[in-house]
């Protein structure tokens, strides 16, 4: 799995401030990304704007699952502030 390739599509899919990707193996993404466009959306939907550039990768099994933490600018502050 290039990380690389996958903060591409995330990236260019969704506008952002900023977007971290990880994994813990092979198959298990961390994706944390902060972005406007966010404002006012639940984390539902939010997750679903970060699962849609990847569901060719998930759906032929080059990604087996997705962590994501989706937060506008505000609430990243705020995370980060409180280091959780």
């Amino acid at each position: 799995m290039n990380l690389e390739v996958i903060k591409q599509l995330v990236g260019d899919a969704i506008e952002h401030d900023e977007l971290i990707v990880e994994h813990e193996d092979n198959y298990y993404l961390n994706i944390t990304i902060v972005s406007p466009l966010f404002e006012g959306l639940r984390s539902v939907k939010r997750q679903q704007m970060v699962y849609q550039p990847l569901n060719d990768m998930i759906a032929d099994g080059t990604v087996h699952a997705v962590k994501i933490k989706a937060f506008t600018d505000a609430e990243w502050q705020k995370h980060k502030k409180l280091n959780f």
